[in-house]
């Protein structure tokens, strides 16, 4: 198989942004992310294409609103909001860029955590917050002793 290059691992890239080995560049990737995902047959009739619309966007909306009730909940409320917004990204143009957005800046700050100063920095407060939970606790346990809060008797 003739990759188009010399170096191991690499493949050849179509400038047109064709399938090359399999394989899609990025202007073929951006021009395919944006627009409906339905099938053929659902995008060539207009009302079969906006029942289509209509049921992602509901569907869509219902794991949004399960994940915001989650939010306050034990649970990947964020995890299920995102899910959602994967959902309406199938159809929506607007929830691709959005999604898109979000990608984004979740990347930046993975590798904006992974940066040595601001791990330092992290550690550093991560610290701090201990040890005052670890003083409040200690005040606690020196006015009441270890007894259940709702078996304080003044």
């Amino acid at each position: 198989m003739n990759t188009g290059s010399n170096e191991p691992g690499e493949v050849a890239a179509a400038s047109d942004g064709s399938e090359v080995d399999g394989t899609t560049t990025d202007g073929a990737r951006a021009e395919q992310g944006l627009g409906s995902r339905a099938p053929a047959f659902i995008k060539a009739r207009r009302a079969l294409h906006l029942s289509w619309q209509a049921g992602v966007f509901t569907v869509g909306l219902a794991v949004v609103v399960a994940g915001i009730i989650l939010l306050p909940l034990p649970g990947p409320g964020w995890v299920v909001i995102f899910g959602g917004m994967a959902i309406w990204a199938t159809e929506f143009v607007w929830a691709q860029l959005v999604l898109r957005w979000t990608k984004r800046k979740v990347t930046e700050a993975a590798q904006k955590a992974l940066d040595p100063k601001v791990r330092r920095r992290n550690i550093a407060l991560t610290t701090v917050g201990l040890m005052i939970v670890a003083g409040l606790v200690g005040v606690y346990l020196s006015k009441f002793g270890i007894v259940m809060p709702w078996k304080i008797e003044e």
